[in-house]
């Protein structure tokens, strides 16, 4: 008996061991298509691809076909790496692909001359970060790594490291919306340069969704032997996959507008209202929704500012042209804090309407995905004598303890009340549900706002009181799926209304916060 029980319990054993296995499974697109200049590394750097996928018990596949980018089979894929591709690939319909499955917010990691590819196609190049120029001979030079991030590409690396290779120049300085992980020390090589003190040659961003790593290491056959770049390159897929998450905040408060507020920050501009003076090509039919957008970080208008007042670094809105102040990256389980405060000035279309304003989270997707300019999300209202109110954006959902009054058309939260669903994805639920009760400081004066989320529960918190619990949080993906919706970027609105925000700080949570428990723990299974 006691050998039967123990061939049961080793069987128990690897069947979970197996399963598992299955589990942490990862599919891996390999794409080395060159349209120009050929790598003679790419035969190693498949070789050392297909290594790690054994090592790691990722299912890869590689290809140089194009044809293969379709919405169907891209969809079938976690990461996608272009290892050394160079020229222009796709047709239109295969560009199209790529973006569904950056929608679908999907991994993509960029080795060498990725950054060589597709260099008039600017949703790419913008996607990749840079577009290479030329560079010097392959040569060692000193790499920095940047002390304030814990990427798992680079968290193998020292400080400072030498590595022998190609170092790429660009066309024009790194996009801002990257994060920079690692930089090439000029003065240790010769040849051309870019001629700056920040020579960045890998990162990281999130971009219409999808997740972003790019290297400019990998053109010699030598380096595909070297451990430190196994790592990072490893690290960038488990990365890009979501498997390895890089921290992003503490338990102590992070400020996120510091003295660099580019570090955590990037601008997204819609289109121009038709009556916006002082730019060309405005579209003399645009509603402020329905033309090209201005895109990211072009803000020709200066509707986000930073200003110091009284040595506090001051966000003001000018609320000209709808756009969003995005966060680089994201975030899942939080506090976040800020003042904000009324401005004078309101703008087309919003000239006879309450001023607004919004802070929307839990954002994916492209940024386009409502009107042209804001993320598929979750809202924290924030509008005159709205403030805390909730709104779903672009195919999410939420439940709320609400009630509908007699005679009323909307429902208002109600703690202790039943929860009933508030979305975006189906008509027959409302999008929008009212705050339980105004808790605003008279136009002109810093109100307090905080939002506590926690696995799909959040907190809209006004000057101190909690003014509506939320639960289960949820959105519809591309293949119809209705899915939980716990992380993602925070954006906060330009919408026709002069506005002001100042100390945002945020934090990690562990659980939802004792003092406020009582708003959530009927709602919460035990």
């Amino acid at each position: 008996m006691k050998f039967l029980k123990h061939i049961f319990t080793v069987f128990l054993f690897l069947f979970s061991t197996v399963f598992i296995a299955q589990e942490n499974l990862l599919d891996v697109l390999v794409f080395s298509k060159t349209g120009s200049f050929r790598h003679k590394s790419i035969p190693k750097g498949k070789d050392f691809l297909a290594k790690m996928a054994s090592t790691n018990n990722w299912k890869i596949t590689f290809s140089e076909n194009s044809e293969d980018f379709t919405t169907k089979n891209l969809a079938n894929y976690d990461v996608l790496v272009f290892l050394n591709t160079t020229g222009d690939l796709f047709s239109d319909a295969q560009k199209n692909a790529l973006k569904n499955y950056f929608a679908r917010g999907k991994g993509f990691v960029g080795i060498h001359a990725a950054s060589d590819t597709e260099m008039e196609w600017n949703w790419f190049t913008e996607m990749i970060g840079a577009t290479f120029k030329n560079h010097p001979k392959v040569q060692p030079a000193t790499v920095y790594v940047n002390k304030d991030t814990n990427h798992p590409a680079v968290t193998g690396f020292k400080e400072t490291e030498v590595f022998k290779d190609e170092w790429y120049n660009f066309k024009k300085p790194v996009g801002k919306h990257v994060s920079v992980l690692a930089t090439v020390d000029e003065k240790s090589y010769k040849g051309k340069q870019m001629n700056t003190d920040n020579h960045p040659i890998s990162w990281s961003h999130i971009y219409d969704g999808g997740r972003v790593f790019y290297t400019v290491l990998g053109h010699t056959i030598s380096i595909y032997d070297d451990v430190r770049f196994y790592k990072h390159i490893e690290g960038g897929i488990l990365w890009a996959a979501q498997l390895k998450k890089e921290a992003v905040i503490s338990k102590k408060w992070t400020k996120l507008f510091g003295k660099n507020p580019s570090k955590y920050w990037d601008t997204f501009i819609g289109a121009p209202h038709k009556t916006v003076k002082g730019l060309e090509n405005v579209d003399p039919k645009s509603d402020g929704k329905n033309a090209k957008p201005l895109g990211l970080n072009n803000d020709p208008k200066n509707v986000f500012t930073f200003k110091t007042i009284n040595d506090e670094k001051v966000l003001h809105i000018s609320g000209e042209i709808y756009g969003a102040l995005t966060t680089k990256k994201e975030y899942e389980n939080y506090h976040l804090k800020l003042q904000f405060k009324w401005g004078e000035k309101v703008w087309e279309p919003r000239l006879k309407r309450k001023r607004d304003n919004g802070i929307l989270y839990h954002c994916i997707g492209p940024y386009t995905k409502f009107w042209n300019v804001w993320m598929q999300s979750q809202e924290f209202q924030v509008q005159e004598t709205d403030m805390g109110d909730y709104y779903s954006l672009a195919g999410t959902q939420i439940e709320i303890p609400s009630i509908k009054k007699d005679g009323e058309k909307e429902f208002d939260y109600t703690h202790k009340a039943k929860l009933n669903t508030f979305s975006s994805i189906e008509r027959k639920f409302p999008a929008h549900v009212n705050k339980g009760f105004d808790n605003e400081k008279p136009h002109g004066e810093w109100n307090t706002l905080e939002l506590i989320s926690y696995e799909g529960t959040s907190l809209h918190i006004v000057n101190g009181k909690v003014v509506m619990a939320l639960f289960n949080s949820k959105y519809k993906n591309l293949d119809g799926k209705i899915l939980p919706l716990t992380k993602g970027r925070i954006q906060l609105q330009s919408e026709a209304a002069e506005a002001f925000y100042k100390d945002v700080k945020i934090k990690s949570i562990t659980k939802i916060p004792a003092k406020y428990r009582k708003y959530t723990s009927r709602y919460l299974k035990k």
